[in-house]
């Protein structure tokens, strides 16, 4: 007779980061099954100088993760657009968006907007109501208030869909 593994579910947080909103997503998952724990946006005064800006996002997220103490964390790549400044200034913030899980010891997986899309509803170049669509059917329970908070949501299940190979990748590549 064999014993199957007990298992334990994972909580994973979801980010999109943004300058005027980070957009943060809280789910369990255990096996195949998905349950939505939070989400929420972190929105920076727009009279803050860059600098209290990306503080801000860092606060935010370190209350996030106190709070909600997840195991595992996603972060969507930056979207590279013809504005170059406003491309760098993304990805500051994104770099405060893998910072903060990082000081509290958890690794970062990075996914695509395209594989997010993907993963969620099965094209790469889908709309933002196909994704709070599909969101409903995955996790009933959300009800997020901003597409920057769906958007996280949406990062974090394709991390509990793809954590397996990411963590097999980064393995391979620190050997």
């Amino acid at each position: 007779m064999t014993v199957q593994p007990i298992r334990h579910p994972v909580r994973i947080l979801g980010i999109d980061p943004g300058l005027r909103r980070t957009g943060w997503g809280v789910i369990e998952v255990e096996g195949n099954r998905l349950v939505f724990v939070g989400c929420g946006s972190i929105e920076p005064s727009d009279r803050l100088p860059l600098a209290g800006r990306l503080l801000a996002i860092h606060e935010g997220l370190a209350a996030v993760l106190g709070d909600f103490k997840p195991a595992e964390a996603a972060v969507e790549q930056t979207f590279v657009n013809k504005d170059g400044v406003a491309t760098l200034k993304l990805g500051q913030a994104r770099g405060v968006a893998m910072l903060a899980p990082a000081m509290f010891g958890i690794e970062v997986a990075e996914y695509a907007p395209n594989q997010v899309k993907k993963t969620v509803v099965g094209a790469g170049h889908a709309e933002k109501n196909q994704i709070a669509v599909m969101l409903k059917i995955l996790l009933p329970k959300a009800e997020p208030q901003s597409p920057d908070a769906a958007d996280a949501l949406a990062v974090a299940i394709t991390h509990a869909h793809h954590r397996q190979s990411t963590a097999l990748r980064l393995r391979v590549a620190s050997l």
